[in-house]
């Protein structure tokens, strides 16, 4: 029995210190799941797949779709005038989303 609550108890722990590592789900982040899914998995063709992508990586691609670096229409309207802040904080949602393994054979 001891066993058991040692094991219980470790495994509340570790769980717990999983959800605190995921960042709040984003206000804004309606918009950007009709295309991205809202764990970061393409919910359309052509679409790329965000769970997992490089923090900064997301940062900066935002920031520059907003700003019109990235000249791509669409991203831009549906980005429109986003903080900083909320920039961020779609960048910490998706790259903290764990992506799905890749399929045997799979290039």
């Amino acid at each position: 029995m001891r066993t058991f609550l040692v094991v219980a108890l470790g495994l509340t722990c570790a769980l717990q210190a999983l959800a605190a590592d995921m960042p709040p789900k984003p206000v804004r982040l309606g918009l950007c799941a009709a295309c991205h899914g809202e764990t970061g998995m393409a919910q359309i063709p052509g679409a790329p797949n965000l769970a997992g992508q490089k923090l900064d990586y997301l940062r900066k691609a935002l920031k520059d779709y907003r700003d019109g670096s990235r000249d791509v229409p669409l991203m831009r309207a549906a980005i429109g005038p986003v903080s900083d802040a909320d920039l961020d904080q779609l960048a910490r949602w998706y790259s903290a989303q764990t992506p799905p393994p890749q399929a045997a054979g799979q290039p």
